[in-house]
């Protein structure tokens, strides 16, 4: 892999509660810069759209415990915005009261109702691995394109979690990647995409 593939394959982030619209454009300007992706809150999509950069936003986020309608039409807005992926959170409490039907036919209308690539954070941190087995389950039942390893506020990624749900569908490892080498880490473990605030250091510090 050389720099470009590597760059190609980091969703440059910014999430926080007090993100503006100049984060938001700072955060598509380096990604076109270096050759990532980015992903921006939901409310600034339309406004920083670059046709050069393959543009992600957040569904449901950051705890997935919107009424399913209200997510599918958040859903159905980022993609009107122009949103080129959606990073959807999975209701985790569902999941773990074991209404695991209501997760699937939850996410199912969502894919439906769109014709973008929608990811499925699963908030691994926060499940044992039979319980992340079962969003995996979910998420390949209601047709969805990536798992995701969490929104990054209730603990970091780990390669056991990347490995586990790379069995069943690919994976973008987000949470606490903060260096070059947890990264590649991530991508050696078979992560296809990595979700980073750090994405501009990751691709510095990327040695060929």
């Amino acid at each position: 892999m050389n720099r470009t593939d590597f760059a190609a394959r980091i969703d440059h982030t910014v999430l926080g509660p007090e993100t503006t619209p100049v984060d938001a454009r700072q955060v598509v300007a380096e990604a076109a810069d270096y050759g990532m992706n980015a992903c921006v809150p939901p409310c600034y999509v339309a406004e920083v759209r670059d046709e050069d950069v393959t543009l992600a936003t957040v569904v449901g986020f950051p705890h997935g415990q919107h009424a399913p309608a209200v997510k599918r039409e958040e859903a159905v807005t980022a993609w009107q915005d122009g949103a080129d992926e959606l990073d959807v959170v999975m209701n985790v409490g569902r999941l773990r009261a074991g209404e695991d039907d209501a997760v699937v036919a939850e996410l199912a209308e969502l894919v439906a109702a769109v014709p973008t690539p929608v990811k499925v954070i699963v908030e691994a941190p926060l499940l044992t691995d039979d319980e992340l087995r079962r969003a995996a389950e979910a998420a390949v039942d209601a047709d969805a394109d990536y798992l995701k390893t969490g929104t990054g506020f209730s603990g970091p990624a780990t390669t056991a979690d990347v490995e586990l749900l790379a069995a069943y569908l690919p994976v973008k490892a987000s949470g606490g990647i903060g260096t070059t080498a947890e990264a590649r880490a991530m991508l050696d473990a078979g992560a296809e995409r990595i979700g980073a605030s750090a994405g501009v250091a990751l691709v510095e510090g990327f040695d060929d």
